[in-house]
């Protein structure tokens, strides 16, 4: 498998395969499942905090206004920043989101200014990664990270009132251009927090696009919905679930964090592994990663408010760089 990141594409041409027609229970389904025949294109959106998702929409911008218009996949697959993304782009142009993150107030950095171009994380995230990597390395798999992961969560969240759910979804909510779901099929990862079982949200399931979003992204405390609790979705396998996209003939990944994964490897969630599993299935792959120079913006510093237009413009400018290559094989 050669998959090469920052600015060139590796394509695999081979014919897709179908999805399985099972259903199970709509909130708990994994999707590879729900849908029956698959479709031709299927846009990944990678998780990566507040700077991934600016990144996001900045490459996806910078493919547009050089004539390749990536919001109209069959399939698009968000998780957490990407969940995010992935609703943004289907209720106003690119053009416009990216402007809009352009346009935003400055803001100050969340933690002390470093030497060069590095910023120093805030404390909360840095604690945050620290717990996890502890959690990880206690796991004996990703099901048992998973129930780990969601025990702490709720140890923490039973010594809150429980507001923070609803002053999450205000935040989430604000963000979005429409609170309904798309026609299109988007698919929202999350994790229950009490079974640690996988979940992913869609316009059947039942949930609210602003509720399936905040579930998505709720990287520290579980989101309520209703009496279920639920974890950040790039807990699932990993930042992008890029498996959700099987039997797609051809699949574009973006992903803020360039395919790393705090996981070990032989527990097969990287997801160079399932680009591998794509292509193996039938599909064609192309994957664009954040340029080297950038890489400082992400992973511990993903929150700081004061990189998301600088991260939008780095995505802006790959992906009017990789429109033309990408146009073939999208097309």
């Amino acid at each position: 498998m050669n998959t090469t990141p920052i600015s060139t594409l590796n394509v695999t041409a081979t014919t897709a395969s179908d999805l399985s027609r099972s259903r199970q229970d709509q909130l708990q389904l994994d999707a590879t499942t729900r849908w029956g025949a698959a479709g031709d294109r299927a846009l990944v959106l990678g998780g990566g905090g507040s700077t991934g998702n600016a990144w996001l929409i900045g490459v996806i911008a910078g493919l547009f206004d050089a004539g390749l218009d990536v919001t109209s996949a069959d399939l698009t697959v968000g998780t957490s920043a990407g969940s995010t993304a992935a609703a943004q782009i289907a209720g106003a142009t690119p053009t416009e989101l990216f402007a809009a993150i352009l346009d935003a107030p400055a803001q100050q950095p969340s933690g002390p200014v470093g030497s060069g171009p590095r910023r120093a994380p805030g404390r909360p995230v840095v604690n945050q990664l620290e717990r996890i990597k502890k959690i990880i390395a206690s796991a004996e798999d990703v099901a048992d990270m998973r129930r780990r992961l969601g025990a702490a969560a709720l140890e923490m969240d039973s010594a809150s009132d429980g507001s923070w759910s609803v002053q999450w979804l205000t935040t989430v909510a604000a963000r979005l251009p429409s609170q309904h779901w798309p026609e299109r099929r988007v698919l929202i990862t999350a994790v229950d927090a009490r079974t640690g079982e996988p979940a992913v949200f869609d316009r059947h399931s039942g949930v609210g696009l602003a509720d399936a979003i905040a579930a998505s992204c709720s990287s520290g405390l579980p989101y309520r919905i209703g009496d279920k609790r639920y974890l950040d979705g790039g807990y699932r396998a990993n930042a992008e679930n890029a498996d959700l996209a099987a039997g797609y003939e051809r699949v574009l990944v973006l992903s803020p964090f360039g395919g790393r994964s705090l996981q070990p490897q032989e527990w097969g969630m990287h997801l160079a592994t399932q680009l591998d599993e794509l292509r193996n299935g039938g599909s064609r792959v192309a994957a664009i990663y954040p340029e080297s120079r950038s890489e400082h913006m992400f992973g511990p510093n993903g929150m700081d408010l004061s990189l998301r237009p600088p991260a939008a413009r780095a995505g802006y400018e790959q992906g009017a760089a990789l429109a033309g290559k990408l146009a073939e094989f999208w097309n």
